[in-house]
């Protein structure tokens, strides 16, 4: 190692955090956090911090939190840190042009796709929700686009048949370390890094998940269903109403049978589950929450629940929202 990087890091969300954890395990020279502003969160509202300002404070490290980077202030303040290199990693906020030619390395981002594929806020949960078979790491030189910076490292995992948007985020964060650890060894030994282009027709976009979203789709084929529930686990849960009663599903699964049965139609109970016919298939509801309840067995819901889910029940097909 020629000589330590000063480096500054941006992020929020846990996944962000795990990354920092590893830096600072590494001995790397941190010398300011940046992380969005403090929230309400959970059933009291009240002001929560993000993971990677709790991880900062534990590590007494500097701690900036503005509303938006394209203040005056918050540019400033980035100048007179005067950085090497800004790592930035599920931050939230647009970073300005201002602030992207500040550190005389640039700045990289950790992204949780094979870029171009799913740009944007959630690409773990798109790529389960497309079925996709691959995922994996991209490390970007940020630009003033979206997600859109030439490409500076890629590793690639597989997605599991029953990958949950949090187990498979948890592979990702151990390659995502390992990943951004060894190029910035390359930037630390001033290694020339190739920059490769993204090619923009291969390029997809990942929205930001929304709640409303979670509402299960019964007309949709149970394959489908099977994604949509695994992809909203650990956060937002997918739910479905009966009865008037909105429950969440954590776990169910596709099996290997055709109905010709009405989308939503309850078909059998079972201390397996609960089976459902979709609009392709049958779906087998493993694991279930009830509002103010914790996520159960279906064979415990059963025991206590088991009017409304008789045969005779369908679960509703009106949504709050549509795909």
């Amino acid at each position: 190692m020629k000589h330590p990087l000063k480096i500054v890091f941006a992020g929020t969300p846990s996944f962000a955090a795990q990354h920092l954890e590893a830096l600072i395990h590494s001995h790397r020279s941190i010398t300011a956090v940046f992380t969005q502003p403090d929230k309400n969160a959970g059933r009291g509202r009240k002001m929560q911090a993000s993971a990677v300002k709790q991880l900062a404070q534990q590590h007494h490290l500097p701690i900036y939190q503005p509303i938006s980077l394209k203040e005056p202030s918050a540019i400033q303040t980035f100048q007179q840190l005067a950085p090497d290199l800004l790592i930035v990693i599920a931050y939230g906020l647009v970073l300005p042009k201002e602030v992207l030619d500040i550190p005389r390395l640039g700045c990289i981002n950790v992204h949780a796709s094979l870029l171009p594929r799913w740009r944007g806020a959630a690409p773990i949960q798109r790529a389960i929700l497309n079925g996709d078979t691959e995922t994996g790491i991209t490390i970007m030189q940020m630009d003033k686009g979206l997600d859109t910076g030439p490409m500076l490292t890629k590793a690639s995992c597989a997605i599991e048949l029953t990958d949950t948007a949090e187990t498979l985020e948890n592979r990702l964060i151990t390659l995502g370390k390992d990943v951004l650890l060894k190029t910035l060894t390359q930037f630390e030994q001033e290694k020339e890094i190739p920059f490769i282009p993204q090619n923009e027709e291969n390029a997809c976009y990942a929205k930001k998940i929304t709640k409303e979203e979670a509402d299960i789709h019964w007309e949709q084929s149970a394959i489908q269903i099977d994604r949509h529930i695994r992809a909203f686990n650990p956060a937002p849960i997918a739910f479905t109403t009966i009865q008037s009663e909105r429950i969440r599903i954590w776990k169910a699964s596709a099996l290997p049978m055709e109905t010709q049965e009405a989308p939503g139609k309850i078909l059998q109970l079972s201390p397996n589950g609960i089976d459902v016919a979709t609009g392709g298939g049958v779906i087998r509801l493993e694991v279930l929450q009830f509002p103010g309840g914790k996520a159960l067995p279906a064979k415990e819901i059963l025991n206590s629940r088991r009017v409304f889910f008789e045969k005779h029940c369908t679960f509703d097909t009106h949504h709050y929202s549509h795909p």
